[in-house]
């Protein structure tokens, strides 16, 4: 019998009817996946509260090295647990708030179905970059963070965005953060890729990919230190004293209905504490029923603050008289001034569900009515000597929308009522949010919340003042009113976006000519 007929009389080692080589094989593909899933969860990390910015550059790294050698199915599969790792362990607050409304299965139903979501775009990242660039320095150094990011800035806007967890927003407390003047949130994110993928190129580069990979790595932050130095806009007048309310109701207590009296002689009081500062500010919906059926308690307060030359800024809920509901804020002062909340949270302000399943929710006893969003250009609020460009709640997440108020927004105003998160790092990030948002703009920004993080942030996402989270107490700081102009401020998310796009238009034009040399005959 001849060695050919030896090898296939041999028999094959199995474990419950697998072979080991498919075992072994199995095996890697789940130490892999679960590699993945556990970088992103990591990844999470890098963001407020924990802060750990090296994570934003190492984690995406990770996930580059495990697309080597995969298929593009393959890394589909690995962005997706990545994905489902970083929002799972980032986002899980989303549970929390929506258990306060619907029963635990809803409400983590509904939290996984986000999540899972969400996870989709880094699915699709993986499959893009394995699908159309090969393993190379132009898959790491460019491709892989250009599609990275132009996905990231999708994933922000798309059937109404969640731009929550974008990779820029790690480093508001780095060098880096100064290039948000320029290309925003998406622009530092777009560094940060580039540093991830020449963290690849590093481990895996020639000598020459290296060097290239050491000055991707390193002339940002040389650039941005610089950069730091630079005045996008300066002092339009005197400081302004602004007094912050956190009056520490929770969710369920206003959600109960007989606290009103409670609830709104807390304000009062503390309200009347903090008289004599030019601006007095509230939380989002601080008053627990609609200010049209409160407008005797409201005009009381705000004719005491005016003796006292102080102003009032209130998050309300309001009625209008076509019987259509706002969160708004109301400005109070010299004259009456509005701001009605444009981007509302999907499942909680509205239901973009189909009309039986409004009806079934009406007989289940869940919340189904929705707010109305305010009209796409309003103006700041003229108040205290200030031109408040305001934002209600999750809007500060999306720069591009605040930059509408600009140029004639002097500050800029966030109430918030992030009671509905819990104790959860929602508020930590929400705040994180805020500061990327003042060094886009170049302005201060009052971060006004029920519960904490309530704070004045300056215009370079300096933390001037911030309260204590968890109890009730009034914050005292002072804002200076700014005009000028950042280049973000004039372009918005465009800039990041075009050089994202040129970036990967390179990476298929390189590709293209390392494919002619291939064909060509030598």
């Amino acid at each position: 019998m001849n060695g050919e007929s030896e090898r296939q009389l041999a028999p094959v080692a199995t474990i419950g009817g697998v072979s080991a080589g498919a075992l072994a094989r199995r095996v890697a593909g789940l130490w892999r996946h679960g590699l993945a899933l556990g970088s992103g969860a990591v990844l999470a990390c890098a963001f407020a509260p924990q802060g750990w910015w090296p994570l934003a550059f190492i984690s995406p790294a990770v996930l580059m090295l495990l697309w080597e050698r995969a298929s593009a199915r393959q890394a589909a599969w690995l962005g997706f647990w990545f994905g489902f790792g970083l929002f799972a362990a980032g986002t899980y607050w989303l549970y929390s708030s929506l258990h306060l409304m619907a029963p635990f299965w809803l409400a983590l139903g509904l939290a996984l179905a986000l999540i899972g979501l969400m996870a989709l775009y880094h699915a699709l990242t993986g499959y893009a970059v394995v699908r159309f660039f090969p393993s190379g320095p132009v898959r790491w150094l460019l491709a892989a963070p250009a599609i990275w990011l132009l996905l990231e800035w999708l994933r922000g806007w798309l059937f109404s965005g969640f731009p929550w967890l974008s990779l820029g927003y790690t480093q508001t407390g780095t060098a880096l953060a100064h290039l948000a003047p320029l290309g925003g949130v998406y622009g530092v994110g777009l560094v940060v890729l580039l540093g991830a993928g020449a963290l690849v190129a590093l481990v895996r580069g020639t000598r020459p990919v290296r060097i290239a990979a050491a000055a991707i790595l390193l002339v940002p932050w040389v650039a941005a230190t610089a950069l730091g130095r630079v005045a996008w806009t300066h002092p339009a007048g005197p400081p302004v004293s602004v007094a912050i309310v956190q009056a520490n109701i929770s969710e369920r207590t206003k959600l109960l209905g007989n606290h009103t009296q409670r609830i709104l002689m807390r304000y009062q009081r503390m309200t009347e504490s903090a008289f004599g500062a030019r601006l007095i500010v509230w939380p989002e919906s601080a008053l627990p029923d609609l200010v049209n059926n409160l407008f005797p308690y409201v005009e009381h307060l705000d004719l005491a603050a005016r003796r006292h030359g102080s102003a009032l800024v209130m998050g309300v809920l309001r009625e209008s008289d076509t019987g259509r509901y706002y969160n708004s804020i109301l400005a109070l002062g010299k004259r009456v001034s509005w701001y009605s909340k444009r981007h509302l949270v999907p499942f909680a302000e509205y239901f973009p569900v189909p009309r039986f399943v409004r009806r079934w929710l009406k007989e289940m006893n869940l919340p189904y009515s929705s707010f109305t969003p305010g009209p796409a250009h309003q103006q700041p609020l003229p108040v205290a000597g200030l031109e408040l460009g305001p934002s209600v709640c999750y809007e500060v997440a999306y720069g591009s929308y605040m930059l509408r108020m600009l140029p004639k927004a002097t500050a800029l105003v966030n109430v918030t009522d992030d009671a509905w998160f819990g104790n959860t790092p929602a508020r930590y990030q929400q705040f994180q949010m805020a500061r990327m948002r003042t060094q886009e703009e170049g302005r201060y920004m009052i971060v006004s919340t029920d519960n904490g993080v309530s704070g004045v942030i300056g215009p370079q996402g300096q933390v001037i003042a911030q309260a204590p989270v968890e109890v009730p107490y009034v914050l005292r700081s002072s804002v200076t009113p700014m005009k000028g102009m950042t280049p973000f401020a004039r372009v918005g998310n465009g800039l990041a976006v075009i050089l994202a796009a040129l970036v990967l238009a390179g990476a298929f034009a390189l590709r293209r000519a390392g494919i002619r040399r291939t064909m060509s005959p030598r």
